[in-house]
């Protein structure tokens, strides 16, 4: 990790945990882990033309229950939303998340880092369903073909969101490690991050010591270890205080970790910019849907008798 002075690490975490439930998110497909490719499967998770998905009301019990525990404001009414991007392992083109009203917001866990108590605050807590997974490796013509299975499509999750709040890889990876605690001790997610039940973006930008601006972020995906999730942050906090002292601009990006080499790579940067920030951004890739209803009806006001 660099030893400047000058600079001021900022981190927000995201992190995704499966719920434990028996069943998928929206259909009665088991969440079984290492059932063959594909065996886990309907027209629901799979998005065939007029599949109705249903919610899992154990579903929505696993993610109050987190919520509460971190402290959250659970919210009267929340709101499904299309996230749209398109993926071979996304089977419908869009995710179903949650955006504008979430199930939960704010919240908070305490931290202790080198003797040092603070308190990481939470943005907010939503539910939405797991893609399907990209088979890249492990067949004869993987050098040609990526081969999907759709067994995790539709698996629950809930996105923990914080707050920008950290200021050191070592603080990340104990605000993880915490948040998975509890999580399995509440049993609500086994957290077993190799099976991907758990899994961690990370937010990271540098600023001059002492200023309050934000500078510009690079987001690193989907890292599964708390000693991976440290040496990823401190790599990225290094690449970008070097560029900055090399009089270059940090881009906002998506990056992600590889442990052999021991750095982070561009995985992408955003296509196109919507005009007014990142709320406009975000809204413009959701088309809501139905909130959710106490009896699991996917269906609102506008839709009744249909």
């Amino acid at each position: 990790m660099s030893n400047s002075n000058d600079w001021e690490a900022v981190i927000g975490l995201e992190v995704h945990a499966q719920l434990q439930t028996r069943t998928k998110i929206f259909c009665g497909c088991s969440t079984q882990f290492g059932a063959p490719p594909n065996s886990q499967v309907c027209p629901v998770c799979l998005g065939l033309p007029g599949a109705l998905p249903v919610l899992n009301r154990q579903a929505v019990d696993f993610a109050i229950k987190a919520a509460l525990a971190c402290g959250c404001a659970v919210q009267s009414r929340s709101v499904f939303a299309r996230k749209n991007y398109f993926y071979p392992d996304l089977p419908k083109g869009y995710q179903i998340s949650q955006y504008e009203l979430p199930l939960a917001l704010g919240g908070g866990l305490e931290i202790t880092v080198d003797g040092q108590t603070k308190h990481v605050g939470l943005t907010r807590i939503h539910m939405e369903e797991d893609a399907g997974k990209s088979l890249h490796e492990g067949f004869p013509d993987s050098d040609r073909r990526t081969y999907v299975d759709y067994n995790r499509s539709g698996v629950p999750l809930i996105e923990i969101v914080s707050e920008p709040d950290m200021r050191s890889a070592g603080e990340a990876a104990e605000f993880f490690s915490r948040l998975r605690s509890i999580l399995v001790w509440l049993g609500v997610s086994d957290g077993n991050m190799e099976e991907g039940s758990l899994r961690c973006d990370a937010n990271v930008s540098i600023r001059p010591r002492g200023q309050t601006k934000l500078g510009t972020k690079a987001e690193v995906k989907n890292v599964n270890s708390f000693r991976y999730l440290q040496k990823a942050i401190e790599y990225e906090i290094d690449r970008q205080i070097d560029a900055l002292e090399r009089g270059e601009r940090v881009r906002q990006e998506t990056r992600l970790w590889d442990s052999s080499s021991g750095r982070t790579h561009s995985m992408r940067t955003p296509i196109r910019a919507v005009p007014g920030g990142t709320r406009a951004r975000r809204a413009a890739s959701r088309r809501s849907m139905c909130p959710i209803r106490r009896h699991g009806s996917p269906r609102c006001r506008r839709h009744r008798g249909r």
